[in-house]
C-alpha cells in the first residue's frame, strides 16, 4: 500500500514512526511471550528432574535382587493421591511397573501432565523413575521466573535497539529522497546550462519556500547571464563597422610602413571581435541530441582553411589518422570553430619550419601537436580561460582562443587536455563521443 502523499516532512516521518512503532508493538510482544513460555517449560522440566534424582536415592536393590522404594514422610503427601499435584513411577529395564503414586491405571500420561524421566543404575540393576506434574493444578513460580527470565531475555535489548536505528535511517532516507534529487539536479546546474530549475513536486512543506527562492535566484542568474551575453554580441557587432571604416581609410595613407602597422592592428582586432562574437553563440548554442558530425571531414576543412595562414608563417600543418569517416556526436560548425583555435594557436607558437599534425583518431579524438615552447603544468588550467595570456606583452591575441575550445567540449560533453611531448612542443587532445555511445546516452537518459 502507498503511504499518503504528506506535504510536511515531519508528517512524514511521523507517520512512518507510527507503522514502525506499530509492527515493533505486534512482533516483540510475540516474541517476549515465546521466551517466556520457553523460560517456563525450561523450569518445569529443570524442578521435574530434580525430583526424580531424589526419588532415585530411595530406591535401593537387595542381595536376592529385590528392588525397594523407601519414600520419606516429608515426600509422601507431595505425591499423594489427596493433593494430586504431582505423580511418579518407577519402572524397571523392561518397562515393567514398579512404584507408583497413583492405584488407577499406573500411567502418569495425559493431556494435562507433563514430566521428566531419570535412568538410574543401582548395583547391576536399571530403574527408570519418570516424574510429572498435573499443569491444570500447577502452583505459579513467579520469583524463579521473574528472577531467571529477564536475565535470559537481556540479550535482545541490543537487537531491538539496532533495529530501530536502522528503521529509524531508512525512514529519513524515504523522507528526504526528494531533497537529494533535487540536489542531483542542482550539481547540473552550471554557467553552460542556467536553464535547470529545482523541482517543487514530493518536496516538503518545509523545504519548499527554500526550493522556491533557489529558482528565483537561478532566475535573475540566467537573466544577467542573458543581458551579458547580449552586451557582447551586440559590441561586437558594433564594431564591425568602425574598424571597417578605419581599415578603409588605413589604405589611404602614404607612408607604406605605417600603413602596414595600422593593417595589423586592425587585423588583430577583428580577430577579437570575431572570437567575441563566437563566444556569444557558443553561450546560447543548444545542442540537437540526433546531430552528428564527421570529426575526419571537420578537421579537413579546418587544415584547407588555416594552411594559407600557416604558409605565411613558414610553417606547415598536416592531417593525419583516420582515412575513413568518424562520427560524432555534435555540431560541425561549432566542432571547426574548435579545431580551427587550437591549429590557429599550435601555428602561432611552433617554431618556423616545422610542421603542426592535426591526427584524427578513430575514437573520436582530434589531437594537435606543435614544435613550440610546449606548456607548464602550473598553467595547464588558465590557458583555457578567457582573455589570459602567459605574455602580456604579446598582441597577437587576446586569450579567447582556447577558451573558445574548452566552451565547445563543454556543450559537446567532451574533454579537451594538454600535455608536453617528449620531444619538444604542446599536444592538445580533444575527446568526443562517438555518434553511437551520443545515441545510447541520449536513450539512457
Amino acid at each position: 500500500m502507498r503511504p499518503p502523499s504528506f506535504k510536511s516532512l515531519i508528517s512524514r516521518i511521523v507517520f512512518l514512526h507510527i507503522i514502525a512503532v506499530a509492527v515493533v508493538a505486534i512482533f516483540l510482544p510475540l516474541v517476549l511471550f515465546w521466551l517466556l513460555n520457553s523460560e517456563i517449560d525450561q523450569l518445569h522440566r529443570a524442578a521435574m528432574r530434580a525430583q526424580a534424582e531424589t526419588l532415585a536415592e530411595r530406591i535401593a536393590v537387595g542381595p536376592d535382587g529385590k528392588v525397594t522404594f523407601n519414600l520419606p514422610d516429608s515426600l509422601r503427601g507431595l505425591y499423594s493421591e489427596a493433593y494430586g499435584r504431582y505423580q511418579y513411577d518407577i519402572r524397571d529395564a523392561g518397562g515393567r511397573l514398579l512404584f507408583s503414586s497413583h492405584k488407577k491405571t499406573g500411567n502418569v500420561e495425559s493431556e494435562s501432565i507433563s514430566g521428566a524421566d531419570v535412568t538410574q543404575m543401582i548395583g547391576d540393576t536399571m530403574v527408570r523413575i519418570h516424574v510429572a506434574e498435573d499443569l491444570s493444578h500447577r502452583d505459579v513460580i513467579t520469583d524463579d521466573i521473574i528472577s531467571n527470565f529477564f536475565r535470559r531475555v537481556g540479550w535482545i535489548t541490543i537487537p531491538i535497539l539496532l533495529v530501530l536505528l536502522a528503521t529509524d535511517i531508512i525512514i529519513f532516507r524515504r523522507a528526504i529522497a526528494p531533497l537529494w534529487k533535487a540536489s542531483e539536479k542542482a550539481s547540473a546546474i552550471g554557467p553552460a546550462r542556467t536553464d535547470i530549475r529545482l523541482p517543487t513536486e514530493q518536496i516538503p512543506r518545509e523545504i519548499v519556500p527554500l526550493v522556491t527562492a533557489v529558482n528565483q535566484a537561478l532566475d535573475r542568474l540566467e537573466d544577467g547571464f542573458r543581458v551579458q551575453r547580449q552586451f557582447t554580441a551586440d559590441a561586437a557587432h558594433q564594431l564591425r563597422t568602425p574598424l571597417a571604416i578605419l581599415r578603409t581609410r588605413i589604405e589611404t595613407l602614404g607612408d607604406a610602413a605605417a600603413r602596414q602597422a595600422l593593417h595589423d592592428d586592425i587585423e588583430a582586432m577583428s580577430r577579437i571581435v570575431a572570437q567575441l562574437l563566437e563566444i556569444a553563440e557558443l553561450d546560447t548554442l543548444v545542442l540537437d541530441p540526433g546531430e552528428t558530425a564527421d570529426l575526419r571531414a571537420v578537421c579537413a576543412e579546418v587544415v584547407g582553411s588555416i594552411a594559407p595562414f600557416a604558409i605565411a608563417q613558414h610553417k606547415d600543418i598536416a592531417l593525419k589518422g583516420a582515412e575513413a569517416p568518424v562520427m560524432i556526436h555534435g555540431n560541425s560548425e561549432m566542432l571547426q570553430r574548435a579545431v580551427f583555435n587550437l591549429a590557429e594557436n599550435a601555428i602561432k607558437f611552433t617554431a618556423k619550419e616545422t610542421s603542426v599534425d592535426i591526427e584524427v583518431g578513430d575514437d573520436g579524438s582530434v589531437r594537435v601537436r606543435d614544435c613550440g615552447p610546449g606548456v607548464a603544468e602550473s598553467e595547464r588550467e588558465l590557458i583555457f580561460q578567457r582573455f589570459w595570456r602567459r605574455d602580456r606583452q604579446r598582441s597577437d591575441g587576446a586569450g579567447l582562443g582556447l577558451s573558445i575550445v574548452r566552451g565547445v567540449a563543454d556543450d559537446h560533453a567532451a574533454t579537451v587536455a594538454v600535455d608536453n611531448l617528449p620531444g619538444g612542443g604542446a599536444e592538445f587532445t580533444l575527446r568526443f563521443r562517438l555518434a553511437e555511445e551520443g545515441a545510447s546516452a541520449v536513450g539512457r537518459s
